[in-house]
């Protein structure tokens, strides 16, 4: 037993162990979801953090040990997100005829998603670095952070902040916009992206191609927009 001890710390402190962890834990999140039939509920995005949690708890491992290992699978985001101007260019008639509701959808959608999380942050009394973070919170992480960071707030909490609300979008937009009766895949994508990014994105990849290349388009602009737009409304918070 301490000969086993003695290699899992060392194994704990190895960098490539928490990477090989959470793509492991991915794979084993995606077989569910398939097994499932991609039920929003088995969000492999959700069941991974689940599982990789669930590691770290039992092991007692701090964050910033697993972050080493994991910073790897961040650095990707940036790439990630630049793939997405693939689908983008392949739909881009399907796109052009669409562009003035999208602009329109996508200018209500940020100014909702900011003005909705600094006043709700505001009434409840929440402290200002709270609020900071909460503002990006329908924006891709890597941005979300760095809005966060240059306006004062935690770049941590805002990460947490985005996925969560990318989980929640990533499970209701299906079911929501069944209930809406909404059939346009441009549009169902759309939603989808511009309320829950990445994660939301990749449900609606899983629907349909031109959801998902209409997602992606979300997912890009809205960061832009916000980036633009959130230092102009979080001044107004002094």
């Amino acid at each position: 037993m301490t000969g086993d001890f003695a290699v899992w710390v060392y194994l704990s402190r190895t960098p490539l162990l928490w990477l090989t962890v959470t793509l492991v834990a991915y794979a084993v999140a995606d077989r569910i979801a398939t097994a499932t039939n991609r039920n929003p509920l088995a969000n492999p995005v959700l069941v991974a953090i689940a599982i990789t949690a669930a590691v770290l708890e039992a092991t007692r491992t701090p964050y910033a040990t697993y972050f080493e290992g994991a910073q790897f699978v961040h650095f990707l985001l940036g790439p990630a997100t630049v793939a997405l101007a693939f689908p983008l260019y392949e739909y881009r008639a399907t796109v052009l005829r669409a562009l003035a509701p999208m602009l329109a959808a996508l200018v209500v959608g940020s100014v909702v998603a900011l003005s909705s999380a600094l006043t709700l942050g505001h009434l409840l009394g929440v402290p200002r670095e709270v609020i900071v973070s909460l503002a990006p919170k329908s924006v891709t992480t890597g941005v979300a952070m760095g809005i966060a960071q240059t306006l004062g707030g935690d770049p941590t909490l805002a990460a947490v902040i985005v996925m969560l609300t990318g989980m929640t979008g990533g499970i209701l937009v299906t079911p929501l916009m069944n209930a809406l009766r909404v059939r346009d895949m441009r549009a169902r994508g759309f939603a989808a992206g511009l309320a829950a990014h990445g994660v939301g994105t990749a449900r609606a990849f899983q629907v349909d191609a031109v959801a998902g290349a209409f997602a992606g388009i979300a997912l890009g602009l809205n960061a832009f927009l916000t980036a633009m737009l959130a230092p102009i409304a979080v001044s107004f918070l002094r």
